[in-house]
């Protein structure tokens, strides 16, 4: 008989993966109920069930690293959830002006305690740069050196910073290149922290949205913020961008990126992490631009990623005694979920990281591109 549970385990062997098995990759099933609960939810019913202490795993990012890298969720058929998560990007749009403040709510307002534990010192929550660095300081650091060598930033300059957290790369810019500049996030505490963290420097921190922007900037950034515009705004996005920017200025646009063009994002990342979210494809990004920038570069370190979540999960769960008082069981267990999962996501190579240069009108010449 081809039990949920068959099913489950005939599935899983593909990857090397035994139930209950001795390796520490192997999941270890505290429910019987889980087979039907995850045949019938998919992968919401499965980080749900992991929340919930139905099951648990000594290495959660290495048994999600070797279900991605065998491709069994190619071999699972689709489950309501992700039906309906399909159906929503597609049919609706998400991320309206009045939608666009609801991540902000659930995701960048849980308290930055919990960011501040888990970040670097700079509380830069988008992905490192490795190349050279031998801890997450020293890759944050280089990631936003990085930023400021590509658009060729010089003192007096002024940047736009679409989605600026609490203002690290602002005040790297400020205090490194003697920049100045205006950014906007749609977290209330972010605006807080940020301006604390700003005093004295030409920088101003506001909760806004990107489509209420006006003026004329040298340059625009925007480091980990694209995944929350949705395929239905990319143009007015590209738009509003292309109104701000000054005629030889360069836009950087620093994203996660998806292998397809199929929309949306995994249910259990939309409904507990990332609401109304979802991760452009390249196709995404290139028709959307066409007509309003030239692309001068794509750089893609989305492996990188990889040790980025591996660091700030190093540092949560050190940080966690201490966070415990305020914070529920099931929010460690839902947040390592989403730290490990993704990490995993990351090192399978079913997500990348992009930067990407834009200009109005072409560099005059070439442009250079830095690594």
């Amino acid at each position: 008989m081809n039990t949920p549970k068959k099913q489950a385990e005939k599935l899983l062997d593909k990857a090397g993966i035994t139930i209950n098995g001795k390796n520490d990759y192997d999941p270890q099933i505290h429910n019987e109920k889980l087979y039907q609960r995850v045949l019938s939810g998919g992968s919401l019913a499965l980080g749900e069930a992991y929340m919930d202490s139905w099951w648990d795993v000594k290495n959660l990012d290495g048994l999600f690293y070797k279900i991605l890298a065998a491709r069994v969720q190619e071999n699972f058929n689709f489950s309501w959830p992700v039906l309906l998560t399909y159906l929503k990007f597609k049919v609706f749009n998400l991320e309206t002006p009045s939608k666009s403040f609801e991540v902000g709510q659930k995701h960048y307002d849980i308290g930055n305690n919990v960011y501040g534990a888990m970040l670097d010192k700079r509380l830069t929550y988008t992905c490192g740069y490795w190349k050279t660095a031998k801890n997450l300081e020293e890759a944050q650091e280089a990631k936003l050196d990085l930023v400021c060598k590509k658009i060729g930033l010089k003192k007096g300059d002024t940047i736009l910073d679409i989605g600026c957290g609490w203002g690290s790369f602002l005040k790297f810019a400020a205090e490194k290149y003697g920049a100045k500049g205006v950014g906007v996030t749609v977290s209330k505490e972010q605006v807080k922290l940020g301006n604390k963290l700003c005093v004295g420097l030409p920088i101003e921190i506001k909760l806004q949205d990107y489509r209420d922007l006006t003026g004329k900037f040298d340059h625009i950034v925007s480091l980990g913020m694209f995944e929350h515009v949705g395929v239905k705004n990319y143009n007015t996005y590209f738009k509003k961008a292309h109104e701000l920017l000054k005629d030889d200025g360069l836009f950087l646009l620093h994203t996660i990126g998806a292998n397809t063009s199929s929309g949306g994002i995994d249910p259990w990342i939309e409904k507990y992490i990332f609401p109304n979210g979802m991760l452009p494809s390249a196709a995404h990004i290139s028709k959307s631009i066409e007509g309003l920038f030239v692309m001068e570069d794509w750089h893609n370190f989305g492996a990188d990623y990889d040790k980025t979540l591996m660091a700030w999960f190093e540092n949560f769960n050190a940080a966690w005694p201490k966070l415990k008082s305020k914070y529920s069981e099931k929010f460690y267990r839902m947040w390592k979920y989403y730290l490990l999962t993704c990490a995993a996501g990351f090192r399978a190579r079913n997500t990348q990281l992009w930067q990407i240069v834009l200009s109005k009108r072409g560099v005059r010449g070439r442009y250079t591109s830095v690594r």
